[in-house]
């Protein structure tokens, strides 16, 4: 197998690969929210576990039940995480295929309708995650500890 460059093939690879670049971008962005989400849920944690010993049994208890709601957001932030890196993953192995295929003229085709089918799905499992996050914390009361009296 000779690496024979013909230039109309990579032209046509870089075309047939800009679809993909887009799912990349896509992807970032989902990160992006991902991660802001993640960080906000790690922050409310952190706020009521510093808070925790200073409740009352009641504030206590109903703020034990918020951080287990949190943990569940967590893990499920954690998880579309994966599943979006995933996804990224699968797009740029596409990308690379591709190009491979071109320059050892070699059909990869299965190689290459198997990766997106793979991103696709990792996708799939990321926005079904996301949007289970986004209903629980949406669905779940926040408790509100009382706060200490301000000193004037």
């Amino acid at each position: 197998m000779a690496l024979e460059l013909h230039v109309p093939e990579i032209a046509g690879v870089i075309q047939l690969a800009v679809a993909p670049v887009f799912m990349l971008t896509a992807v970032g962005a989902i990160l992006a929210a991902l991660n802001m989400r993640l960080g906000r849920a790690v922050d409310r944690r952190r706020i009521l576990e510093e808070r925790l010993h200073s409740m009352t049994a009641e504030e206590a208890r109903t703020a034990k039940e918020e951080l287990d709601t949190i943990a569940q957001r967590i893990r499920l932030a954690y998880l579309a995480i994966l599943c979006a890196v995933l996804a990224g993953l699968f797009t740029c192995l596409l990308i690379a295929a591709a190009f491979l295929g071109a320059f050892v003229k070699s059909d990869l085709s299965y190689v290459i309708g198997s990766m997106f089918v793979l991103a696709m799905l990792a996708l799939i499992a990321c926005l079904l995650s996301f949007l289970r996050e986004i209903f629980l914390a949406v669905a779940t009361p926040r408790h509100a500890p009382a706060l200490p009296p301000r000193r004037a």
